[in-house]
């Protein structure tokens, strides 16, 4: 099938998203990584609109690019003025990107309404823009915004401004909908009415007010477009753009077009999720095909199946988006689910053991706990139950302390005692509330033990109460998510004390980290179930 280009507009119509920003650092780094993956183009945002993006285009031009071209983007000349003295052009050429993309209006509405100008004026604005840009050298993709709401309000309007652009040299012209609120059949007719009028490549531009962007580009590319413009799990302005994880997956594994460089595809979710934490945004857990919960089953006959015929309940294998299959446990399971988590601790063939592990789940969700979201407290649980369990540290005591002063706001200060290898450790640590205080200090007793918990992160924290009838004595469950630079995982821990349930999922975290360090999780030998007392302390 054919090469269907990536164009990625993250750094300019991403950060039109609320909420997102990036530093000329991020955008940087970002545009590095997406090189890296193959992508076609990467829009680095519109020179003249602020300094930061005046800065990316100057450094970004000394980036030892392998495959992608930074393009530039801005709007064609105003009204009434020459496209050589208009400073927006200036800016433009001045980027130094090899590449600019030029908006264009398509609809009289905005040409009559917005811009004030009749159709001739404005055709000359296309044209003149476009012909200006490529006198000074560089290549020039068209945007045509609002192109399938002109298109359905006034077909011929529309068909007339993009054959201006392709007249005055554009090489690609973009059909944008920018309001996106037309639908794939919508689509799929505008793109064949403009591929009759012009003879140069179409691209598609869709935003996603109508929760159909990633489908309105597929309906475009069905129709002949050969590049898709989006952004990076689709982030953007208002409900955001198509998102391009979602396209290019679905471009390589289903409609079997050539996408990215050779092994692009299967490091879609490493993209994903290094797009979310520059953004320091959380990921979305039901994205499509790179989502923590993509491939993650729960029902039990769901799991049985999988276990037999992946394909059963899995439309395409998560590796080939670099994603992995999740199994997940709650009171509902049954016993496929905890087969097919604790494989790897050979323990499939124990039937006590597997009830046992089942019945402690069944208890501790009854008490509120809540292992969906918690699979490393999950691991620690089936170790303990399992017998397989030697705490790297002994939990002495803790306190937490707040005051508050005559001026400022609240200080925290939290007291751990550890026995750690066999030798105390009693440290006091703080921080900007009681959970930053009690981390800080339950790493200061650890560090000289276990080094490598520099390389661990809080990145996530939820609260939920769990039986709000019972008012301020309500237990809660704290859900606390943490990284390396390997994995990202969750720890649970419920209590009638916000602080102790926040200490239990604390504890848990840092000892996943140290289990994971040592490859404790992954080859333990199966040992005789433990005594009563071991399992009512898990």
């Amino acid at each position: 099938m054919a090469r269907i280009e990536m164009y990625d507009t993250t750094l300019r119509d991403g950060t039109q998203g609320e909420g997102v920003n990036f530093s000329v650092e991020d955008k940087l780094l970002i545009t590095a990584r997406l090189d890296d993956l193959g992508f076609d183009f990467v829009e680095g945002g519109y020179p003249l609109s602020n300094p930061k993006d005046f800065e990316y285009f100057q450094r970004v031009a000394d980036l030892p690019l392998k495959h992608a071209q930074v393009t530039a983007f801005g709007m064609t000349r105003r009204r009434g003025c020459a496209a050589e003295d208009d400073v927006g052009m200036k800016a433009l050429v001045d980027s130094k990107a090899p590449v600019v993309t030029l908006v264009g209006k398509s609809w009289d509405l905005h040409v009559l309404e917005v811009l004030r100008v009749d159709e001739a004026e404005n055709l000359a604005m296309i044209a003149d823009s476009v012909a200006f840009i490529k006198s000074c050298g560089r290549r020039v993709i068209y945007d045509a915004e609002h192109f399938f709401d002109g298109y359905l309000h006034n077909p011929e309007f529309a068909l007339r401004a993009i054959q201006a652009a392709e007249r005055a040299g554009a090489e690609m012209i973009v059909l944008c909908d920018t309001n996106g609120g037309r639908l794939p059949a919508d689509v799929a007719a505008a793109v064949d009415a403009a591929r009759r009028a012009v003879a140069v490549p179409l691209g598609i531009h869709c935003h996603n007010d109508c929760g159909v962007a990633v489908a309105n580009s597929l309906a475009a590319v069905e129709r002949g477009a050969v590049q898709v413009q989006g952004t990076i799990n689709g982030i953007g302005e208002r409900c955001g753009n198509a998102d391009l994880i979602t396209v290019a997956a679905n471009l390589a594994l289903k409609m079997k077009h050539s996408v990215l460089a050779p092994g692009g595809v299967p490091r879609l979710t490493e993209l994903s999720r290094y797009v979310y934490e520059t953004a320091n945004m959380n990921f979305q857990a039901n994205q499509p095909f790179v989502g923590t919960s993509a491939f993650a089953h729960k029902g039990g006959m769901h799991v049985h199946a999988v276990a037999r015929v992946a394909e059963s309940y899995e439309h395409v294998c998560p590796e080939l988006v670099g994603n992995t299959r999740r199994v997940l446990v709650s009171e509902l399971s049954g016993r496929s689910n905890i087969v097919a988590k604790t494989m790897k601790y050979r323990i499939e063939h124990d039937a006590a053991l597997l009830t046992r592990i089942l019945e402690r789940i069944q208890d501790l969700e009854h008490e509120g706990y809540q292992f969906e979201a918690a699979e490393a407290s999950f691991d620690l649980l089936v170790k303990k139950v399992a017998g397989l369990y030697r705490p790297k540290f002994e939990r002495l005591h803790y306190r937490v302390n707040v005051e508050t002063a005559e001026a400022g706001g609240p200080t925290t200060e939290a007291t751990v005692k550890l026995l750690v290898k066999g030798e105390t450790a009693h440290v006091v640590g703080e921080g900007d509330g009681p959970v930053n205080a009690l981390d800080t200090a339950l790493r200061k007793a650890l560090s000289a033990s276990y080094p490598r918990l520099t390389e661990m992160h809080l990145v996530d924290y939820k609260v939920r109460v769990i039986n709000s009838s019972e008012g301020t004595a309500a237990r809660v469950r704290v859900v606390i998510e943490s990284r390396d630079a390997d994995d990202v995982w969750s720890t649970v821990g419920v209590s009638e004390n916000v602080i102790e349930a926040s200490w239990l999922a604390l504890v848990d975290s840092v000892e996943y980290k140290l289990f994971k360090d040592e490859g404790a999780l992954g080859e333990p030998q199966l040992a005789p179930a433990p005594p009563a007392v071991a399992l009512q302390n898990a």
